[in-house]
């Protein structure tokens, strides 16, 4: 048992098990509509169009969370205003904006004296250097996307599903999809500190992904979803803590790894249930 407990007893340890509890729960709630829509480009673009407000607020010394707020809002806009370019296809726009803004950081960034640094930390975060206060910012971000989750969900069902039914109903598809990109870039910025830009689409979009078989409604996915991402977060710091490795990326491999378990397990389970009915549909006959 000391094996399992004695990493969590160090206060930093405890920490960032909090903190990667907290992202869990925010990236099932965001991740959870990226993998019903197949989103996943797009919050790949938008967690690396973070770094040019990371950038400028790094090398002007001011706060990290306002910089990546900052492009994440530029991000959500363009995305948003490109959607409504009809004779331009949306990973067009998606993929311009991923490349325009990432290249615009690196300029940004390049001017820094500590340039190295700077991208690693942006790119791989430090979920062990979390703070009390970084905790109290989590907490209120993940009380804002529960806020916007339950408002939103009849909109965002209806968009997931049926863009057509969602404007017939006066749901505002439009309106609706700005406001899921802006939940999205929510649960980026919250998580890009923690585990890193490079590392968040683990949390993002494998939990959701592993439950996706197993639950039977949205509000499941999203539960299951932030249980898998917890169990990677305490996983993965456990693993961190015995075999030295750097604990973000532990944390966004086991994720990883309950995904395909989970679509193994689930495939096993499909077959023995078509196994099952072919040999009771054959004792019938």
């Amino acid at each position: 048992m000391e094996w399992l407990t004695v990493p969590f007893e160090v206060t930093f340890v405890q920490r960032a098990l909090w903190g990667g509890m907290l992202v869990s729960a925010i990236c099932a709630l965001a991740g959870t509509w990226v993998v019903l829509r197949g989103m996943a480009f797009l919050g790949d673009a938008m967690s690396h169009g973070l770094l040019p407000g990371v950038a400028l607020a790094a090398l002007l010394g001011g706060n990290l969370l306002v910089g990546a707020l900052l492009s994440a809002v530029v991000m959500t806009a363009g995305v948003t205003a490109l959607g409504r370019t009809p004779k331009l296809s949306q990973d067009t726009g998606i993929g311009l904006l991923f490349v325009g803004m990432l290249s615009l950081g690196v300029i940004i960034v390049s001017r820094s004296q500590s340039f190295a640094v700077d991208l690693t930390g942006f790119l791989f975060g430090d979920v062990l250097a979390v703070r009390e206060q970084d905790l109290v910012l989590l907490g209120a971000a993940l009380l804002l996307a529960l806020v916007v989750s339950v408002l939103g969900h009849r909109a965002f069902l209806a968009l997931a599903f049926d863009p057509r039914k969602a404007r017939t109903l006066g749901l505002r598809p439009r309106l609706a999809h700005a406001v899921l990109l802006g939940l999205l870039a929510l649960a980026i910025v919250a998580s890009f500190h923690i585990v890193g830009t490079l590392l968040v689409l683990g949390l993002l979009i494998a939990p959701p992904a592993a439950a996706l078989p197993w639950a039977r409604s949205v509000r499941g996915v999203m539960a299951l979803a932030a249980l898998l991402g917890i169990t990677a977060t305490f996983g993965g710091l456990l693993l961190s803590w015995h075999l030295s490795t750097a604990a973000g990326a532990t944390v966004s491999a086991l994720a990883v790894a309950l995904f395909f378990l989970s679509h193994l397990a689930s495939g096993l389970r499909d077959h023995r249930r078509a196994r099952f009915v072919g040999a009771h549909a054959a004792a019938t006959d």
